[in-house]
């Protein structure tokens, strides 16, 4: 589980009425209990993919500011796809199956873009616009948040 999913579901419990939440998925098992107010998450059971991850965590933070001002000057050209909800974002509706669209691609309005999974539910994302997909922002497995530009289409 990656450190933005992680941090997703530690704000969504310390902001409901839910006091405990656990999760179990094939990396590993993660265990979030609210108390005194703050929700505080345990890993209860990881597989050993998952040791390696916070190494690869630490240099995210690093990595994306330096992201974020390449993308911005992008959204004007074109007309920018966003999140309409947090979730998983893939590119696919399968891990073997092609993806839905390509950089290039001729997209029209109503064409599936990709799929954003959102608390096990399977939302396909359509094209709210016609044209030509020239970026595609987000990485197959990436979480995203509501409002993520996700796709420039021109």
């Amino acid at each position: 589980m990656d450190l933005r999913k992680l941090k997703t579901l530690i704000d969504l419990v310390s902001e409901s009425n839910v006091s405990e939440l656990e999760i179990t998925e094939a990396e590993g098992k993660v265990r979030i209990v609210k108390s005194a107010g703050v929700a505080m998450a345990s890993p209860v059971a990881m597989a050993a993919p998952m040791a390696a991850a916070p190494v690869m965590m630490a240099a995210a933070p690093v990595a994306a500011p330096a992201a974020a001002p390449a993308e911005a000057p992008a959204a004007p050209s074109g007309h920018t796809v966003k999140s309409p909800m947090v979730g998983t974002f893939y590119r696919s509706s399968s891990p073997g199956a092609a993806p839905f669209i390509q950089i290039g691609s001729v997209v029209k309005e109503g064409d599936t873009l990709c799929i954003v999974e959102a608390m096990k539910i399977l939302n396909e994302i359509e094209s709210d616009k016609a044209g030509t997909v020239t970026q595609i922002l987000c990485e197959n497995g990436q979480a995203v948040e509501y409002g993520q530009p996700m796709f420039i289409i021109e």
